[in-house]
C-alpha cells in the first residue's frame, strides 16, 4: 500500500470517527428526553479531530490543518473540566 492510498484511507477513516459523535451524542439525548453531551462525544472528537490533523499535515494543507488543531484544544479541555468534575462528585 502506497503513503498515498494509506493517507486517504486515514482521512476517511478520521471523518468517520469525527462524524459519529453526532450520532452518540443524538441517541444520548434521545435517551434522557434532553440535551446531553456524553464524555463518548468528547473522546471521538478529540479522536478523530486528531487523524484528520495527521491527514491534514500530509496534505499539507495549512487552512485544514488550524482548523482541525484549533478544536483538539477545545476537545482537550473538555474532557479535562468532566475528568475534574467526576473527581470531584467523588470526594463530595
Amino acid at each position: 500500500m502506497s503513503a498515498s492510498t494509506f493517507f486517504v484511507a486515514l482521512g476517511f477513516v478520521a471523518q468517520g470517527v469525527f462524524a459519529s459523535r453526532f450520532i452518540v451524542q443524538w441517541i444520548a439525548s434521545e435517551k434522557e428526553k434532553r440535551s446531553v453531551i456524553p464524555m463518548a462525544f468528547w473522546y471521538l472528537s478529540f479522536s478523530g479531530g486528531l487523524l484528520l490533523t495527521v491527514y491534514a499535515v500530509y496534505r499539507k494543507d495549512p487552512v485544514f490543518i488550524l482548523g482541525q488543531a484549533s478544536g483538539l484544544i477545545v476537545y482537550t479541555r473538555n474532557i479535562v473540566l468532566r475528568w475534574r468534575e467526576a473527581r470531584q462528585s467523588e470526594v463530595d
